[in-house]
Order: C-alpha cells, then sequence, then structure tokens
C-alpha cells in the first residue's frame, strides 16, 4: 500500500516513514500542503496521513481541496489540535480518522490499515486464496498453515498480488505500490522478488500458482 505522508517536523516525518516502511507501506513524504497538493495530483494512493499544522497552508486547506475534487482517497489526521471542536471540525472538513499528537505508533498503523480496508467493499481483515494467508496486520505469511518467513518488501508485493488474485499486475504497478517516488534501482528487482516470493511459497507449481505473463506482469490465482 502506497502512503502520502505530510508532516512538517523533520524528526516525526522521519521517525514514522522509517516505521511505516517496515510495516510494509511505500512512504512518499512531504512537509507542505502544496508540495502534497501536487504529489496528490501525479501519484496514485492508497492513503493521506495529513498534519494540519503546516506552513505557508494549513492541512484543512489540503483535505478541503482533496474532497472538492471528489476523491475518496482515505485521510487521516494527525494533529496537536485535541479539543472536541477542533475534532468535529477536521471530520466536517472530510477526514476519515483523527489521531492527537503525541500518538501510539501501533494506534496509527492499526487506524491506518483499518480505513484502508474501507471503500465500495469491505476488505477481509486476513486474505487468502486456497490454502496461502497473509495477515496485514501482524506482517504473517501462512502456507499450509505453517507460517513462512519473507522480507517485508515481499510481504508488500504478495499483498497486492492478493489483492488483485485472478488479474494481471504489471511491473509498473507493483512499482508504484510497494516503491516510493524516490525509488531509483534495477530494473528487473520487481522479477527477483517475485522469483523468490515463488521460491518460498511454493507457488510454482500446484495451486495457487504465481505466474509470469509474457510482457505484461503477474497473475496469482488459485487455479
Amino acid at each position: 500500500m502506497r502512503i502520502l505522508l505530510v508532516e512538517d517536523d523533520d524528526a516525526l516525518r522521519g521517525a514514522l516513514r522509517t516505521g511505516l516502511r517496515d510495516k510494509g507501506f511505500a512512504v512518499d513524504v512531504s512537509s507542505t500542503a502544496e508540495e502534497a497538493a501536487l504529489l496528490l495530483g501525479v501519484e496514485g494512493y492508497d492513503a493521506l496521513v495529513l498534519d494540519l499544522g503546516l506552513p505557508h497552508a494549513d492541512g484543512l486547506d489540503l483535505l478541503h481541496d482533496v474532497r472538492r475534487k471528489g476523491s475518496p482517497l482515505p485521510v487521516l489526521v494527525l494533529t496537536a489540535r485535541g479539543s472536541v471542536e477542533e475534532r468535529v471540525v477536521g471530520l466536517e472538513a472530510g477526514a476519515d480518522d483523527y489521531l492527537v499528537k503525541p500518538f501510539a505508533f501501533p494506534e496509527l498503523v492499526a487506524r491506518l490499515r483499518a480505513l484502508l480496508r474501507r471503500g465500495p467493499v469491505v476488505a477481509p481483515a486476513v486474505l487468502r486464496l486456497g490454502d496461502l494467508e497473509l495477515d496485514p496486520d501482524r506482517l504473517a505469511v501462512r502456507r499450509h498453515g505453517e507460517r513462512v518467513d519473507v522480507t517485508v518488501k515481499e510481504f508488500a508485493i504478495l499483498e497486492c498480488l492478493m489483492r488483485h488474485a485472478g488479474a494481471v499486475v504489471t511491473r509498473t504497478m507493483l512499482l508504484e505500490r510497494c516503491w516510493d517516488a524516490g525509488y531509483e534501482g534495477l530494473s528487473n528487482l520487481v522479477d527477483v522478488h517475485v522469483s523468490r516470493l515463488r521460491r518460498k511459497l511454493g507457488l510454482d507449481r500446484g495451486s495457487p500458482a504465481l505466474r509470469p505473463i509474457r510482457g505484461a506482469g503477474f497473475v496469482l490465482s488459485a487455479e
């Protein structure tokens, strides 16, 4: 899942970015509402984590702009504005959830994952495909009921593939969903990670199976 984190405090922004990456998220960051608006206009995100006390333009202005454009993007507000009246203002402006500083990082992750499960169809907390199981809250993968150790990046790729089971997932889509905007690396890195996943989970044979589609990407299916 790809997140945009908007926070002007350098130390907190860096700590949250590292922590969220360790939990399997791809995270882009911004310190101003203006920069965040530009990123939202060109990148696809699964959620926005937004501080309200930003320089130059208030975070509420950005939130109003997002909702005026009709975006259903899940928005989790982080702020020191903790009064009931201020929380009401944030929620009425279009925030989906509200977390007052200081906060516990595990609560932030739990609230963020809860937001990501919402939508036109509520996504299950645990993803299952045949005997393959993925638990985002615990960063756990199981096959035949046995836990399999995977890296954080492999977990993110598998989650993307399982959420689009049966459909072709392109290399570009995996790069956009599982790496942040600052990634500059080998063009075959996606193939390397997918190959390792196939071997670790035995998805190169039997069912479910993870198959490369020449010139397109990959398909994870139960057939």
